[in-house]
């Protein structure tokens, strides 16, 4: 069998989806990716895969522009001839699935999370709404990775929801995580990691730490994630400069050892406004870290409140802060047996294994379907 997998980068493939990737061709199956090239395509030619190098920008939705898309993928289609696509984020959820339906393929789509567009109003979403409602009519299975999701997406957008159902996130393989509950750190290290953009709540982590130092809180805040000013919702680089300045944060910027960062923090913090399943959020768990989010979906699936961590209120930099602070006045046994709690949690919701089950099950299904209907 031989199955694509369509991402807007060739990193988050190989980031994401580098076990999926290793059961499929360890079973014997044939794997095509599809995204633009990067400097991680060659990593999925050493792999195994087939790599097709496919534009399409990560962000921006201009239908017009993003149209050409549609064919690419389709010829990439016609000429690899795949049994099965599977496709992640908007364009080649969208695009992928209308070229699918074009050449007969099934598409299995899966959406990871909602997006900034729909956390907006006005015209984005409504052209977002639109394309969804248009590209999933070719869609064979939709995964979403939280039940909130799921629902809110069935009730904007006109799908079947019979072809819906549940993924407990893009799983995560423990085998790659060694638990590193304290880091034996001389002060408490509070680490956030993500993309420097507003709806990933880093203006409420830089403001809940002006807060937590304004009370005497003794700790060390880092900041990691790539900061693309060209993205409309951005942080400004004047607000990340001062917030240096004052000694607010330490900015690591874009980082590939992730594992590293988190080994030597003790909490990990994602105020996000939305998310589907935290990637963030499930490596530090499986590190055995105790995390502080936001109690909105997907973080919340993820972190137990008072279990494996603490939730804080949306949009909110005082309880946030709170929430910080009291981490701080926890004894460091209470921290270890908190971060034990996570890993612990993981083990029986998100292991990657789990995932690979759900996907196999699907795309046997699928292709045995396509399979017969062809005779």
């Amino acid at each position: 069998m031989k199955i694509a997998i369509c991402i807007n980068t060739s990193w988050n493939i190989y980031n994401f989806r580098k076990g999926l990737i290793n059961y499929f061709l360890e079973r014997g199956d044939e794997v095509l990716a599809i995204a633009p090239r990067d400097e991680y395509s060659d990593k999925l030619i050493q792999m195994g895969c087939e790599f097709e190098d496919v534009a399409m920008s990560a962000s921006g939705l201009n239908p017009i522009e993003d149209f050409k898309i549609i064919g690419n993928i389709r010829k990439v289609l016609k000429t690899h001839k795949p049994d099965v696509y599977l496709s992640y984020t908007i364009k080649p959820n969208i695009y992928g699935a209308i070229a699918c339906g074009t050449v007969g393929i099934p598409a299995i789509s899966n959406v990871s999370g909602l997006g900034t567009v729909f956390l907006w109003k006005g015209y984005v979403k409504k052209i977002a709404t639109q394309l969804y409602t248009f590209g999933f009519r070719f869609s064979s299975w939709i995964f979403f990775q939280n039940v909130h999701d799921q629902q809110e997406f069935l009730q904007i957008v006109n799908v079947n929801p019979n072809k819906t159902s549940l993924l407990p996130g893009s799983g995560i393989n423990l085998n790659d995580y060694q638990q590193a509950p304290d880091a034996n750190n001389k002060q408490l290290v509070f680490l956030m990691l993500a993309r420097l953009i507003v709806e990933k709540g880093v203006n409420e982590y830089a403001e809940a730490i002006r807060i937590v130092k304004a009370k005497g809180g003794q700790a060390r805040f880092i900041l990691l994630g790539g900061h693309d000013e060209s993205h409309s919702r951005a942080i400004p680089k004047a607000n990340l400069e001062q917030w240096i300045d004052e000694d607010l944060v330490e900015y690591g910027g874009h980082v590939d050892n992730v594992q590293e960062w988190i080994k030597k923090s003790d909490v990990v913090v994602l105020p996000s406004y939305r998310e589907g399943t935290p990637r963030t959020l499930l490596e530090a768990a499986a590190m055995g870290k105790p995390l502080i989010a936001t109690d909105v979906p997907g973080c919340n699936s993820v972190v137990k409140d008072g279990y494996n961590g603490f939730l804080c209120e949306l949009k909110n930099e005082e309880d946030l802060a709170n929430k910080m602070m009291h981490v701080l006045s926890l004894s460091n046994e209470e921290r270890v047996r908190i971060g034990q709690n996570s890993r612990k949690h993981v083990e029986e919701v998100f292991d990657e294994r789990l995932v690979i089950d759900h996907y196999s099950k699907k795309i046997d299904e699928l292709t045995k379907n396509q399979h017969s209907s062809s005779k």
